[in-house]
């Protein structure tokens, strides 16, 4: 799949809820209303889609949400998609999750054939993240990261730097990544949604947490990609990464190889833009017969735009109504 400028669309990232078991405040609203069962995709209709995208050309499938191991019985997604792997022409199977039921699932990822996931963890202070995530048990996420590191899954960890909230910590999680042999990435807050209170106050510049991560830590840059829009540095103490994502300082949209399903099955060609293309209606109207589903899969990839208006508005509006627990990031 090649979109109108020149890029291979090779990585699919599929949100298979739109709950989660946290609020995080830059996510989510307090007190959500969330889709009804009958709206979101079956399990078997997301694998059907995905299997449809791989045959299509994409290597790689990131699962998300809101929180992807809340679904119910989403480890026969799992198991399906892993078939794919090892000749079945998928590269990578992965996810990004909040870890908090890693202690059940991590065991079973592994052996489905996931080798690698991102946790999302934005301070290392056990009230500070109730705060941010308004109910998470931080003791909890440990339990989580501690069982996927047993399994033997490589984990890198998402921080949503925060300014007044986060920002004085954001070193001490470079030292604890690289304790734990941990890879870290480091987000600008994303203008999606109305979650009840303003962004603008809490916005931080990536451009500042490198330079003043720099006063402690040797850092060069780094040539390392994962298939996502982060650009790396390398840590000289730790022997680990630093990853920076940036899309309201520098937009990364020139290289963007990916698409997103929503567990309703609309295919958003790009996170910051409203425009979409449905796939329920071709998955469910032509239930034997993929013909339909990928020519409307061909027709959105014609279409895909050559990038994102994110922008902070300072009457804080959000660029997209939607929240990122639709899309999935």
């Amino acid at each position: 799949m090649i979109d109108p400028f020149g890029r291979h669309i090779t990585y699919l990232r599929v949100s298979v809820t739109d709950r989660c078991d946290l609020r995080c405040q830059y996510c989510m609203a307090e007190e959500m209303t969330f889709l009804p069962k009958r709206d979101l995709l079956t399990l078997e209709e997301l694998d059907r889609v995905c299997r449809a995208f791989v045959a299509k050309g994409v290597r790689k499938l990131r699962i998300t949400g809101g929180e992807p191991l809340v679904r119910k019985d989403i480890m026969v997604l799992f198991r399906g998609l892993g078939g794919l792997l090892d000749g079945g022409g998928l590269d990578e199977l992965t996810l990004t999750t909040n870890a908090t039921q890693l202690a059940r699932f991590a065991p079973e990822l592994a052996a489905c054939g996931v080798r690698r996931l991102n946790i999302s963890l934005d301070t290392l202070d056990p009230e500070r993240f109730r705060h941010i995530t308004r109910r998470g048990d931080f003791d909890r996420v440990m339990e989580g990261i501690a069982a996927a590191r047993a399994a033997g899954l490589d984990i890198k960890i998402n921080t949503v730097a925060l300014r007044g909230i986060n920002d004085d910590e954001l070193s001490r999680l470079v030292g604890w990544c690289g304790e734990r042999g941990l890879d870290l990435c480091f987000i600008e807050t994303m203008p999606m949604g109305d979650i009840g209170a303003g962004r603008v106050d809490h916005y931080l510049p990536l451009s500042v947490v490198r330079e003043r991560l720099g006063e402690t830590w040797t850092l060069s840059d780094s040539a390392h990609r994962t298939g996502g829009p982060a650009r790396y540095v390398e840590v000289a103490e730790t022997g680990r990464r630093i990853g920076f994502i940036t899309p309201l300082t520098h937009n990364f949209c020139e290289g963007c190889n990916r698409v997103r399903l929503t567990c309703t099955g609309t295919l958003f060609l790009c996170l910051g833009q409203e425009d979409a293309a449905d796939l329920r209606a071709p998955l469910r109207a032509h239930p034997d017969d993929d013909g339909p589903l990928l020519d409307a899969i061909d027709a959105a990839i014609a279409r895909k735009p050559k990038g994102h208006d994110f922008a902070l508005d300072h009457d804080n509006r959000p660029a997209v109504a939607r929240h990122m627990s639709v899309t999935g990031g």
